[in-house]
């Protein structure tokens, strides 16, 4: 009988082979964090001893705890977790003593393990840096103060490029830097930056702009080249202190080109209309919308309408935009203040004898009387002027010539414009229009079976979501402009000369059969060219954007 039970025995030993494996791993694994711990404590200047003995402390108890807990899976959980805190904690203290570039385990410490030095160096050398010196900076030694501003502002910048930024906003907060991108003329919120990144990327900018560093209170301005592919983008950097920090713009210098009359987004109707007064000899046309919307583009359209090979054409600016082709351009510089005035400046021009002249920005009574003398001793005028309308131009017009004879003499037709995000091409997307929404913009239902709203993103050929390439995620990509226009004829002459209010003008100018710009604005949404969302946002009052 005991022969039996000793045979139908099996060997069993108190401890598990591959248990017991698993506490030598963890075990091992503890000891290089301990001596990397003593290391690098040492290199980073803090208390070596103190890190190494409170991470070794804590592996030593976590171990017995191990070795005890009869349960294997929850005393290996309690082990790895006394150790990950330990070490944690360390690592939390160390970063709070370092800079930026030299934290670890931080998102990009961890992304960086997974690529080469070479790849992350490669990376960065397709694009290049030029100082306002006109010096390539080469690419500086990693994991130093000057390759941490390279890279941050190298990321930076071609995110910027990528999305179409014209503007790059740094504005300082209490725990960080608010960044806003402004895209096609609309501001557009970013993630924040911190403000030690954000140290590093100022002091690598101000360097290649050629500014102090020291100075942080005094605005400053300057600028540097990037080079992309064999491409350079020009960048204007302008910083400026405040109570919360120093401030900074970036604003992409674009060279403007010249755009045709039939480019700016004029109707088929108004580009008939504005293409019959080249034709004219003599009258003045005024070119007018708020601030930024486009004026001075519609202003050079119409100049460069006519040509310049039969008619000799000159402008007078405060601050050409652009250089155009066979058209003299005269600027009023600052030095011209001491000496002269812009009317006398024009009149200099008028006097030289050319058949056009193009005069931006009047603002005072004596050049617009002077501008539509010249209209009436036979000249072609185009005249810019800061109005919300045609008829407020009309207003301001009267006001500033100061003899409505005179006004209604000479004035050929005035045109007041908006600019307006064009709808993405690629991802857009079609919509059934609400019926109510139709009525309130006065819109026949039935002649309005589909519109066209902002699509972000784009359906691959998986089914896959993706975002658009051509607008990055945006829903709109470019802009266009959109025209409030009227030819002014003899009843609309008489009517300047005898009315006694603007709102007499404006009833005469809409028996003309003049839309206004709201209207035309539908016609764009209705034709998809842009949405009703972008309309609202463009017309809507001022303060009331503001607000939102």
């Amino acid at each position: 009988m005991p022969y039996l039970l000793l045979s139908s025995a099996e060997y069993t030993g108190y401890i598990s082979i591959i248990k017991f494996l698993v506490f030598l791993v963890l075990f091992f694994l503890w000891l290089p964090i301990v001596g990397w711990v003593y290391n690098d404590a040492k290199n980073v200047g803090t208390k070596e001893v103190f890190w190494t003995a409170v991470v070794l402390a804590t592996g030593a108890v976590a171990a017995i705890i191990y070795l005890f807990i009869p349960v294997f899976v929850i005393g290996s959980i309690i082990y790895v977790i006394t150790v990950a805190t330990a070490s944690l904690c360390y690592v939390k203290h160390r970063n709070s003593i370092v800079m930026d570039y030299a934290r670890v385990l931080t998102a990009e410490h961890i992304k960086n393990i997974f690529f080469s030095k070479e790849d992350r160096l490669d990376a960065l050398k397709g694009f290049l840096f030029i100082t306002a010196n006109k010096n390539e900076v080469p690419l500086p030694q990693p994991q130093t103060p000057n390759f941490f501003g390279y890279k941050a502002a190298h990321e930076m910048l071609t995110d910027a490029i990528w999305r179409r930024a014209s503007d790059i906003i740094f504005s300082p907060a209490s725990q960080n830097y608010n960044v806003t991108y402004y895209v096609d003329g609309t501001a557009l919120k970013q993630p924040p930056v911190t403000r030690e990144q954000m140290e590093y990327s100022l002091h690598f900018l101000k360097n290649l702009a050629d500014l102090d560093i020291k100075e942080k209170r005094k605005p400053q301005k300057g600028t540097f080249k990037t080079r992309r592919d064999k491409q350079d983008t020009e960048w204007e950097v302008t910083t400026a202190g405040s109570t919360a920090g120093e401030q900074l713009r970036l604003k992409q210098i674009i060279q403007q080109t010249v755009t045709k009359l039939d480019q700016v987004g004029l109707m088929p109707e108004q580009l008939q209309q504005l293409n019959s007064m080249r034709n004219l000899k003599q009258g003045l046309f005024i070119v007018t919308g708020p601030q930024k919307t486009g004026v001075t583009t519609t202003f050079y359209a119409l100049l460069r309408n006519h040509d310049a090979f039969i008619n000799s054409i000159n402008t007078l600016e405060r601050r050409p935009s652009a250089e155009l082709p066979n058209i003299t351009q005269n600027v009023f510089a600052l030095s011209d203040t001491g000496t002269s005035t812009y009317a006398k400046k024009l009149q200099e021009v008028a006097r030289m004898g050319p058949d056009i002249i193009g005069i931006a920005d009047c603002q005072d009574t004596e050049t617009a009387q002077s501008a539509c003398l010249a209209a009436k001793d036979g000249k072609v005028i185009y005249v810019t002027l800061k109005a919300d309308s045609v008829v407020q131009a009309v207003g301001k017009w009267i006001k500033l010539v100061g003899d409505r004879n005179l006004v209604a003499g000479t004035l050929l037709g005035i045109s007041n414009q908006r600019l307006m995000r064009t709808l993405c091409k690629e991802c857009k997307q079609a919509y059934a229009p609400n019926k109510e929404l139709l009525r309130k913009f006065n819109i026949p239902a039935d002649k309005v079976k589909a519109l066209y709203r902002s699509g972000k993103v784009i359906i691959g050929k998986r089914g896959k979501e993706m975002t658009c390439d051509q607008c990055q995620g945006i829903g709109y990509a470019g802009r266009t402009g959109v025209f409030e226009t009227i030819e002014i004829n003899d009843l609309l002459r008489k009517t300047i000369i005898q009315s006694k209010s603007l709102s007499e003008i404006g009833a005469q100018f809409r028996a003309a059969k003049m839309l206004y710009v709201q209207e035309q604005t539908l016609r764009k949404v209705i034709s998809g060219t842009t949405a009703i969302n972008e309309m609202i946002r463009v017309l809507s009052p001022q303060k009331k954007r503001k607000a939102k």
